[in-house]
């Protein structure tokens, strides 16, 4: 379903979107007609997604299919413009990114975002063993690094958006995957990879530090996963917030 989006310079984007609802019934209640959910949610298929329209269609579903509760999320992909690191060159990004909203009995609403951020995490022990092996035995090695993923979701309690979550990401971690490159740009990244050399504890650890103080925030959780290169395994680490009785 195209929906439109606003972006964080008040431009819109029309994207893709794949769209879950659901509602939770009284007890003893049969069911739903299951178009109804469809239906209802096309009433707001024109609208700019601001947070607060989930609000109107969580409260539309609860209206239209005289519900308890319910829930929206839509699921899409963001694209960013990316200026590549030394040659100027530019190609869009794309994100995995959910918007996800609840709505309780009583009519409150949570707001979370869930965004994929991808990554290049080099070794400390590679580099540790390469550099020994060079000094010793004056032996090429090249240390290892490999693809990462951080899943994040973040519940809010103002008004995050996508952009800004990516770039508290870009800041943490320092080394997202690059979209247009040529060889000055692999020279860079290779460089950035050096002077940020990360474990997957230290990667949660990064992302803990740049999400925890932000006043947008209210709770969150984040699952780094480095697809090592030299283990048959993933190295996986997850860090939250820490709110009782919050996201795990």
């Amino acid at each position: 379903l195209p929906l439109k989006f606003p972006t964080a310079a008040g431009d819109l984007l029309t994207l893709e979107v794949s769209v879950d609802g659901y509602v939770g019934l009284e007890a003893g209640k049969k069911g739903i007609n299951m178009s109804r959910i469809m239906r209802s949610f096309y009433k707001f298929k024109d609208e700019v997604f601001y947070p607060e329209v989930l609000r109107y269609v969580l409260d539309s579903y609860k209206q239209d299919l005289d519900a308890k509760e319910s829930y929206l999320k839509l699921n899409f992909n963001y694209p960013m413009l990316q200026e590549s690191l030394r040659s100027g060159l530019e190609g869009y990004q794309y994100y995995d990114v959910a918007l996800e909203a609840s709505m309780d009995a009583k009519g409150n609403v949570r707001y979370f975002t869930h965004l994929e951020f991808v990554y290049s995490s080099a070794c400390p022990c590679s580099y540790e063993l390469a550099e020994h092996a060079r000094e010793t035995r004056e032996v090429a090695t090249i240390p290892h690094s490999q693809r990462s993923v951080a899943y994040i979701t973040v519940e809010q309690n103002g008004d995050l958006n996508i952009e800004e979550l990516v770039g508290l990401c870009r800041e943490a971690l320092q080394t997202e995957t690059q979209v247009m490159v040529k060889r000055e740009d692999e020279q860079a990244f290779a460089e950035l990879n050096g002077a940020y050399q990360k474990f997957v504890e230290d990667a949660a650890r990064l992302l803990y530090d740049k999400l925890n103080p932000h006043q947008d925030i209210k709770d969150f959780v984040a699952r780094c996963s480095h697809m090592e290169s030299l283990h048959s395994h993933d190295a996986v680490s997850r860090i939250c917030k820490g709110v009782p009785c919050g996201l795990r």
